[in-house]
């Protein structure tokens, strides 16, 4: 684990309940848009909640997609030589070993995924591997961690009730304009008059979902054209870069970001 704590600015009272709902071990659902900061969040209350821990690494993070199956999770068993040796995967190993199991985008994984989930949801916190007919109890520093973007998902890939009642929920948004421009300069390195312009751009283009732009830009995408500006990056070809060229292939959601960011940086 790192000595430091991953850099991360309280919005709410998330910090407070989060640990309050590790203290019970009960499991926490994050809701929020793409890059608003769920997993730097996750990473920060991890550091905070195992740093007395002996693991190496307590927080364990798995990135779901489409192709991402239950056995990618629990394990399956491998050829080593002449022997057929079973290796526990991402989810087990936590289970087992007690820490935190981050499932960022739970609904882009197939469905026998998130069935697998439940009984480590409830008071039974059982992880069952059919292929081993083995019945893992979680150990008593486990705690699982999912999160989506309700905006982004379509109908077909919501998460479903039975699921998500399993949950204590916490709803993410991206940070007013101060509050993002210190973030942007907190992680970017540049100054405070640069990420205000950012922050600005940000709120500016998030209003564009009026419009029909439904997704917006990210804190983290503003991150990254600070980051390319304080590498001496001109500004405005920065913003082009990390922002319009980014958050959309089309032409005209680019031109109407453009124009803003002409505004800021004529």
């Amino acid at each position: 684990m790192t000595t430091e704590a991953p850099y991360y600015l309280p919005l709410g009272d998330e910090v407070a309940v989060f640990t309050a709902a590790y203290e019970s071990r009960l499991p926490i659902l994050l809701k929020g848009p793409t890059g608003c900061g769920k997993t730097r969040f996750v990473e920060h209350m991890a550091w905070h909640l195992f740093s007395d821990s002996p693991l190496e690494d307590p927080l364990v993070t798995v990135s779901c997609h489409e192709d991402l199956t239950a056995t990618d999770l629990v394990g399956r068993y491998l050829l080593k030589g002449d022997e057929t040796v079973w290796q526990d995967g991402p989810l087990t190993r936590s289970v087992r070993e007690g820490s935190l199991c981050y499932l960022d985008e739970i609904v882009e994984a197939r469905k026998d995924t998130t069935v697998l989930i439940h009984s480590l949801t409830d008071h039974r916190r059982l992880l069952p591997i059919d292929k081993t007919g083995e019945l893992v109890a979680a150990h008593e520093d486990f705690l699982l961690v999912i999160s989506y973007n309700p905006g982004y998902q379509s109908i077909l890939k919501d998460l479903k009730p039975s699921t998500r009642q399993r949950f204590v929920s916490l709803t993410f948004d991206y940070p007013n304009e101060d509050r993002e421009a210190e973030i942007i300069a907190h992680e970017s390195g540049v100054g405070g008059e640069i990420a205000a312009r950012l922050a600005t751009i940000g709120v500016k283009v998030r209003n564009l979902r009026e419009h029909g732009f439904e997704e917006g830009v990210s804190t983290r995408l503003l991150i990254y054209a600070g980051e390319l500006i304080k590498h001496d990056i001109e500004p405005r070809r920065a913003a082009d870069l990390a922002i319009i060229q980014a958050v959309s292939d089309d032409t005209n959601v680019q031109e109407a970001v453009a124009d803003i960011v002409d505004v800021i940086w004529p």
